[in-house]
């Protein structure tokens, strides 16, 4: 992941350029009791990506460091034989293989993109990560942790024949390190009759932090969802992902108007005490301490997250790559009345009657929560079920200086008579930004 200092705001505007067809986007959540529910692609089960075989490829980026002046960083001849690497194995393989050259600070930089054969090339779902690290370390966790989960996973359909109904591309970008100057690259050089092919990119950078989070991107709400199906299924709680929003190669896409989403355990921010409750984990302590330093070596992974969020990556592309998109079964019920949310004062409720359901609701109530907000951090979000427990959606956070809070929230509410009046709770706990509840909706 890049600095800071090149940090880039979320764009509004989708802007006309875009780079090979990805995920086909799915229909917007139904209205009120409508049983298709909200569009979910359903696929057959994606298979285990090997934990070993994952740290296999980390050892040989090590090596490959530790070989080259202890880094793999642009221009380095340390990065040039991690394309190497990665691109021999997806050769042999039967992937088609590409390397993009480009220029940056006076040194040659690599993109490497691999496609796999088949599925329609005017759908294509891409899935990427970048392969070079800071001169400073190895870059294992930033980011041979993503670029290993996505080799593996490539590796992984190509073991199955996987024939999608999508054409699968992987890419591996160069010289994100200094501001994504690979996956720009590529973006704006696309021709025009590819551009309209990309429906989505996966962005994968740090998913083994030594003292994880989980951390779901919330800019596409179908590989948003896609993404926390999976992790709820594995009954391990998400979070919306801030600390690099923006700060990745997911972002040159999103400005093209691309829809993008990707996983993230963390990097220099801090692990706060619920989290480390709900997680496990240190806290106080940063999600990776070695972030950017020399201390980033195959010692510095977490291998639960590793494992984890490599088989969620896996899950993403078989499921996405399907060519058809079935909504779960279940009942909708919202409402669109707009809310009010004061600044800096005290909590307010947006109520949605729910009637003719027997027994109780379910083990994985689907929240939908629109809220427009011009400082999403501020905001504390519940749901209360009819009897008045409440089941906290969103904490406060004050690096959060996003805005909107649009997504969806899964709740065993599986306790709860289903019949009733539900509540969403927001209360804004700063001041100087404002908003409101636009809707919300319950799918049972």
């Amino acid at each position: 992941m890049i600095p800071n200092r090149f940090a880039l705001r979320r764009s509004r505007a989708a802007a006309a350029l875009a780079f090979v067809a990805l995920l086909a986007t799915a229909a917007p959540a139904a209205q009120a009791a409508d049983p298709s529910g909200a569009a979910a692609p359903q696929a057959a089960a994606a298979p285990d990506i090997p934990l070993a075989n994952v740290k296999a490829h980390l050892t040989q980026l090590q090596s490959i460091a530790t070989a080259n002046g202890g880094n793999r960083a642009h221009g380095r001849t340390g990065y040039k034989a991690s394309i190497d690497y990665v691109k021999a194995k997806l050769d042999a393989a039967g992937y088609t293989t590409a390397l993009q050259q480009f220029t940056s600070g006076g040194a040659t930089g690599y993109n490497l993109i691999a496609d796999w054969p088949g599925g329609d090339p005017n759908q294509v779902l891409m899935a990427g990560s970048h392969l070079d690290s800071v001169t400073s370390g190895a870059g294992i966790n930033d980011n041979g942790s993503g670029s290993a989960a996505v080799l593996e996973t490539a590796l992984a359909v190509s073991r199955a024949q996987l024939a999608p109904d999508k054409h699968l591309r992987f890419a591996w970008w160069g010289a994100e390190e200094l501001g994504l100057v690979g996956s720009k690259y590529y973006v704006n050089n696309l021709p025009t009759t590819e551009r309209s092919k990309l429906s989505g990119y996966l962005n994968f950078d740090m998913i083994g932090s030594p003292n994880p989070g989980y951390f779901v991107y919330d800019d596409d709400p179908v590989i948003e969802q896609t993404f926390k199906n999976y992790f709820a299924g594995l009954s391990v709680p998400t979070e919306i992902e801030t600390e690099g929003d923006g700060r990745s190669d997911h972002a040159p896409f999103k400005s093209a108007g691309v829809p993008v989403g990707g996983l993230f355990t963390g990097a220099s921010n801090t692990k706060s005490a619920a989290q480390a409750q709900k997680w496990g984990g240190t806290a106080g302590q940063s999600f990776d301490r070695c972030y950017h330093s020399s201390c980033d070596t195959t010692a510095n992974i977490n291998d639960t997250a590793l494992d984890r969020n490599s088989d969620a990556v896996a899950h993403a592309i078989w499921t996405l790559s399907a060519g058809t998109v079935t909504p779960p079964a279940g009942d909708v019920y919202s409402t669109t009345t707009d809310l009010s949310v004061p600044d800096n004062g005290a909590a307010v409720s947006s109520s949605l009657a729910v009637t003719g359901r027997t027994g109780n609701a379910p083990s994985a109530l689907q929240v939908g929560v629109d809220i427009k907000h011009t400082y999403r951090g501020d905001l504390v979000v519940d749901l209360l079920a009819p009897d008045g427990t409440a089941y906290r959606l969103k904490n406060s956070s004050s690096s959060d200086s996003a805005d909107n809070v649009i997504t969806t929230y899964t709740v065993n509410a599986s306790a709860e008579v289903a019949n009733g009046t539900w509540k969403l709770r927001v209360q804004d706990v700063a001041a100087q930004d404002t908003g409101y509840v636009d809707s919300w909706q319950l799918t049972f």
